[in-house]
């Protein structure tokens, strides 16, 4: 681009919709890197987050959904943002900001966000942990074995050891609460004009039995991983796109 060029366009306001995205337990805005060279770019502002104790400094007053939540309805607020994507526990907190008077969110992307208890698999261990540094090696451990037959999850593996293990902990250990107290799904359902993104074989058989039976949009991602913007972000792309035109 010339110089000249450039100048003229520092003015230039970009109508493009804005689209939040918040990466699940552990991991960072670096998740979606992929969808900046799909299509989805060209017609969106994509907005990456990343949550305070997970690529942003820690909150001081402790990591739980509430506080996220208002972290994500500022973000939303100064961006004047009106969708995000949210992948895994990140739709609870997407849903939970949604909520919030002052939010502008009104649509919600779900990627395999958690609708049942049974979807908080990773996040809901950290409560079987006395601290953070025993469930941060127990994790990291676990994340080990599993990368030997999924080599996708070597990725998310060395995003979480980047993670603030404080907040890590705190966050699984709110996860599982509330995944007790409320059954997410509803939550998410009655929070925005929701579609959820999957891939049956990736989700717990509660979680399938639910939206089975529960009307909530939702689109299939054939033969993806939990991670589809990492391995198929184009197909995530259409995807997205697609569940736009939904909601």
């Amino acid at each position: 681009m010339c110089a000249e060029h450039s100048r003229k366009l520092k003015g230039v306001r970009d109508n493009r919709p804005i689209i939040l995205f918040v990466a699940g337990f552990g991991d960072n805005g670096s998740m979606f890197d992929g969808l900046t060279e799909t299509h989805l770019a060209f017609s969106h502002r994509l907005l990456p987050i990343n949550l305070p104790g997970f690529g942003a400094a820690p909150l001081a007053e402790g990591t739980t959904l509430e506080a996220l939540a208002q972290y994500v309805s500022n973000e939303a607020t100064k961006y004047e943002a009106e969708t995000i994507v949210a992948h895994s526990v990140a739709s609870i907190i997407a849903s939970l900001a949604a909520r919030r008077a002052d939010c502008p969110l009104t649509k919600i992307v779900s990627l395999e966000g958690n609708i049942t208890a049974a979807d908080a698999y990773f996040s809901g261990t950290a409560a079987d942990y006395a601290s953070p540094a025993e469930f941060r090696k127990a994790f990291l451990g676990r994340l080990d074995e599993m990368a030997k037959s999924e080599p996708i999850i070597r990725r998310y593996r060395d995003e979480v050891s980047k993670a603030d293990p404080l907040a890590l902990w705190q966050l699984g250990i709110d996860a599982r609460k509330f995944s007790s107290d409320h059954v997410p799904g509803e939550v998410l359902q009655h929070a925005a004009n929701v579609t959820y993104l999957y891939n049956p074989d990736n989700c717990p058989e509660d979680t399938v039995r639910w939206l089975e039976e529960n009307n909530m949009n939702h689109v299939i991602l054939e033969n993806a991983t939990h991670w589809p913007s990492v391995d198929q972000p184009e197909v995530l792309a259409d995807k997205i796109a697609e569940a736009l035109t939904e909601i």
